[in-house]
């Protein structure tokens, strides 16, 4: 599945420890990150979310020292619009996966390590949801307290940017890109806002661009603006973003626009080449329905163009065996 642009700046950032490591300690409890080696924060491979929420959700596993014991914590980033009310179940249902997955790997294997997770969320009304497990049991709560060592129980880390101050996020103790690329996702739903504050914050755009690679994380900065604005005026923005950036990001931006424009015009000639494709393949499937079972009703032809690939072929497969037309169209 192509990644989504929160998922694509998402994961080029938070997957470098650097970066995550100013995240996790911005959004974990002040004790716990301090008993954290955050030097051994190192990233490990894998994705445990459901293919279907893929283009809602990313999520990144690491591993790090907790004292003498090796620790994995888990990020979800969550940008959609509202809150999931089942998010403590879907977790647990994600860290079973991480410790399957370790088991795998460890077969001999009598201990599971730690699995901290933490929900990174944006959404326009904010987090509105349980963060606790034994939230989602329908217990009453005299009932649950005598059941409580028996049933799963625990918390994620919820880092909600939804309702935080641009103040507040300029003042966090992250590295400069970590507070830029936050700072997009929390304006990401309206990309005109976005780029009005802009010039606002060239000081990090500045810290950023003199980081070690700053000019290609910029880059992708630059690329998820463009590619979050409205679709159907791609160049409405470019001329506010070249203004907000400043001059020393002219250069990147242009290219990157020049980038996208000629990957949506591919994909247009692709597009156009799928739909032609499949315009010749309903054309030859009508001539052949029209040859076994004579002139079609008005209704099965316009079915048969408004199909998509799948049902055509279906259809194909079954025009010179099916005994009617019934029979050949029958969705399966």
């Amino acid at each position: 599945m192509t990644p989504t642009p929160h998922d694509a700046l998402f994961k080029s950032t938070f997957s470098q420890p650097e970066h995550a490591a100013g995240a996790l300690r911005q959004a974990l409890p002040a004790a716990l990150a301090a008993r954290i080696d955050f030097a051994s924060l190192a990233l490990q491979p894998g994705s445990f979310i459901d293919e279907a929420l893929a283009a809602s959700h990313s999520d990144l596993l690491f591993t790090v020292r907790l004292e003498r014991a090796s620790l994995f914590i888990y990020v979800l980033f969550e940008h959609q619009s509202t809150t999931h009310p089942l998010m403590a179940f879907r977790l647990l249902t994600y860290m079973v996966r991480i410790w399957q997955g370790y088991l795998e790997r460890h077969p001999r294997a009598t201990l599971l390590p730690a699995i901290l997770p933490v929900v990174l969320h944006h959404s326009e009304g904010g987090w509105s949801a349980a963060v606790s497990f034994q939230d989602l049991l329908e217990v009453p709560p005299e009932t649950l307290a005598l059941m409580a060592e028996y049933v799963p129980q625990f918390r994620f880390v919820l880092d909600d940017i939804s309702q935080e101050t641009d103040a507040a996020l300029r003042a966090r103790a992250m590295t400069a890109l970590g507070r830029l690329v936050l700072w997009c996702f929390r304006h990401a739903r309206d990309p005109e806002d976005l780029v009005e504050r802009l010039s606002a914050w060239r000081d990090v755009v500045q810290e950023v661009r003199r980081a070690p690679d700053g000019g290609a994380a910029l880059v992708r900065v630059w690329r998820y603006i463009l590619s979050i604005a409205d679709p159907r005026e791609p160049d409405k923005l470019l001329p506010r973003l070249l203004v907000a950036a400043g001059p020393d990001a002219e250069e990147e931006i242009v290219t990157i626009a020049d980038y996208l424009r000629e990957e949506g015009r591919r994909e247009g000639r692709l597009a156009g080449e799928r739909e032609g494709r499949l315009e010749g393949q309903r054309s030859t499937l009508l001539k052949q329905l029209r040859l076994r079972f004579g002139e079609l009703p008005q209704p099965i032809e316009a079915r048969i163009r408004a199909a998509d690939a799948a049902q055509i072929e279906g259809w194909t497969e079954r025009v010179l065996t099916a005994p009617t037309l019934d029979d050949a169209l029958a969705e399966r």
